[in-house]
């Protein structure tokens, strides 16, 4: 087995399978999910619906499949054989005494939420695994800004970690090939990949930016529909996360567009042809790239605990914007990010006007600058790793 890297997510896993009897990883190829499992499943059987035979069998006999890998038992890549979940309904429900008989990983999570939802609501713990974040990273210095710079442009796929010689350009031009067009060609039926990989090329222009289907849709020559279907299909296997917009009316945060980023800022480099750090660091997505880091460490932070990201962006009909605002129920925060080593109190113009108006309890300036610096309006400029505190 490689060289196994630490995730967050091991405890919160460890404590699901003391009390549900199935466990669901959800998560991008090549994220980490069969790993941890391997690793911290001492004990427990191993079976990939990767493999085509050991696929038929759990498609046509799902009982005899189970009968002859036995539990407890880790079943990865489960959205190959759905019908496999009513019989482990079947199986936990004869066995409701034992917890942790089943854990099961996927790549396409709103086609298996719907099995599971009609299998094994209240029987099942699902988790979501993202790539590595900056608090899994071995040997990384948050505060080298060179540093930052490279890993953004490398990404947080574990593999650049175990390999650090692999070259970002060729593994995700692989990465692109053999596990994203696999994926969503399972699901639709796409002859074009060259149309919808300039539709990629599209949404990684406008990361960090409102989402515009109808721009999108028109600039890549396919229809609305196909533009909306693809889309589910890139946030459905964690590719893309859509980050809604904030509204204190909670019917107001579904009717505005939400903003796009990419679940890892070394595809979004690839697809945006930036190609070394010299080049990231001037390049006019450079903010945009640094943005959606940022966003996706607030997320992943949640998510290695179990709990969905109450994350949120803030526009007003008046342009006032807000980059991230974290909804904890008791209190907001609120969070301008800025890719610069020098903070001025003129990048906090939008977040001092959400604060007049909004009971937050704290309000930053994310940035590149190690120490901190308060301004004159009430509004502290920290380092863009404060994200990783709360």
């Amino acid at each position: 087995m490689s060289q196994y890297i630490p995730r967050r997510l091991e405890r919160p896993l460890s404590e699901a399978l003391d009390q549900f009897p199935v466990v669901l990883v959800t998560g991008a190829r090549q994220a980490g999910k069969s790993t941890l499992l391997r690793h911290s499943l001492h004990g427990y059987n191993y079976v990939t619906l990767d493999d085509v035979l050991v696929r038929e069998l759990a498609k046509t006999d799902p009982a005899l499949f189970l009968k002859t890998h036995r539990a407890p038992l880790i079943i990865d890549e489960i959205q190959y054989a759905p019908g496999l979940l009513e019989q482990i309904k079947l199986d936990v429900d004869e066995n409701r005494k034992e917890y942790g008989r089943y854990v099961l990983t996927g790549s396409q999570f709103f086609p298996l939420m719907h099995g599971v939802g009609e299998s094994l609501s209240g029987r099942i713990m699902v988790f979501q695994l993202y790539p590595l974040s900056v608090e899994e990273l071995p040997n990384f210095n948050r505060f080298e800004e060179a540093e930052v710079i490279a890993q953004m442009l490398r990404g947080f796929y574990p593999e650049f970690s175990v390999q650090p010689n692999l070259n970002p350009k060729f593994w995700h031009s692989s990465y692109l090939t053999t596990y994203i067009e696999r994926d969503i060609r399972s699901l639709r039926n796409i002859h074009n990949l060259s149309q919808f990989h300039r539709y990629l090329v599209l949404l990684a222009a406008r990361a960090g930016q409102l989402l515009n289907l109808s721009e999108i849709s028109k600039e890549c020559g396919i229809s609305q529909t196909t533009a909306r279907d693809w889309l589910v299909l890139l946030e459905s296997t964690s590719i893309i996360y859509l980050l809604e917009p904030y509204a204190s009316n909670l019917t107001k945060r579904v009717v505005k567009a939400p903003k796009i980023y990419f679940v890892d800022t070394g595809l979004l480099c690839y697809l945006l042809r930036i190609h070394d750090s010299e080049q990231l660091t001037y390049s006019p997505f450079s903010g945009h790239v640094f943005e959606n880091m940022v966003v996706m460490e607030a997320v992943k932070h949640f998510a290695a605990k179990g709990e969905r990201a109450p994350c949120y962006f803030y526009r007003s009909d008046k342009k006032v914007e807000v980059d991230l605002i974290i909804d904890f129920g008791t209190h907001l925060d609120a969070y301008e990010i800025k890719f610069s080593a020098s903070p001025k109190q003129e990048m906090t113009k939008s977040l001092a006007l959400f604060r007049d108006r909004s009971k937050l309890k704290h309000a930053y300036l994310l940035n590149l600058r190690e120490s901190d610096l308060p301004f004159s309006n009430g509004i502290t400029a920290k380092h863009w790793s404060h994200i990783l505190s709360f």
